[in-house]
This record gives C-alpha cells, structure tokens and sequence, in this order.
C-alpha cells in the first residue's frame, strides 16, 4: 500500500512537472508583446491621441505585476482602437497571471492622470524591454 502511494505520488509530480514545460517561458509572452507594441507604434491611427489612464506616472516602481495588470485594464478598455492590442491585452493577463495568482486581471485604475495611448504603449513597450534585460520575469 505504501509503495502504491509513492508510485503514484511519483507519477503525479512528473506529470506536472511535464505540463510546466509544456508551456511557452514567459520570455516569449514578453518577446511577443516587444515585436506588436513596436509594429503598432510604427503606425498612425486615429485612436492615438485617446487619453487613457496613465499607470505609469511618475515613474511609478512598485510591485512590477499590479503595474502590468492596471495596463492591462487600459488596453482592455482600448482594445477597439487597434487590432494588435487584443494580442497584447491577452499576454499582459497572461504574464499577470504566471506571475501572481493573487492579481486577478484586470485591476482596478485610478484616472487622476492620463496621456495619449501612444505614449501609454511606448511607456509599456520600456517596462517590457526592462522586464527583458533585467530577466525580472523568468
């Protein structure tokens, strides 16, 4: 009976371990969203000038997950403006979520400030390019 119980303790650990490798690193979520926010700011669109909340204001440097998830409250109320921010959106929730089961995404924004969503993206598209260099989020 006790032997029965590690065999199958055994087998359950390394099917999990398996379905973890299965799954893309969080470089790639990371890599992804890099590649889209440059193609989308290479573009003019007329939603460029939207105001949208500005999470990033002030340089703000707490808690990298809770910044993450209040932008991506921002794209999710700004995915019509453009085609790749659904894209983006999705991978934001999905770095959140590998991140911090505790965050669940969206998170809530205060709308004291704001900026365009052009440089709202190119604020993200930094924050990613940190989170590369750094190798913060692996």
């Amino acid at each position: 009976m006790g032997m029965l119980l590690l065999l199958t303790t055994l087998l359950l650990s390394a099917c999990q371990g398996h379905s973890a490798t299965l799954l893309p690193p969080t470089s790639n979520f990371l890599r992804e969203n890099i590649r889209l926010l440059s193609q989308l700011l290479q573009t003019q669109g007329s939603c460029d000038r939207r105001n949208v909340t500005d999470v990033f204001a002030g340089g703000k440097t707490g808690d990298d997950v809770e910044i993450l998830c209040k932008a991506a409250t921002v794209l999710g109320e700004s995915q019509s403006c453009h085609s790749y921010l659904e894209g983006i959106y999705s991978n934001l929730l999905t770095l959140v979520q590998r991140k911090n089961m505790g965050h669940k995404a969206p998170c809530p924004v205060a709308g004291a400030t704001t900026t365009s969503l052009k440089e709202f993206l190119m604020d993200l598209r930094r924050v990613h390019q940190r989170f590369m260099k750094n190798r913060s989020w692996e």
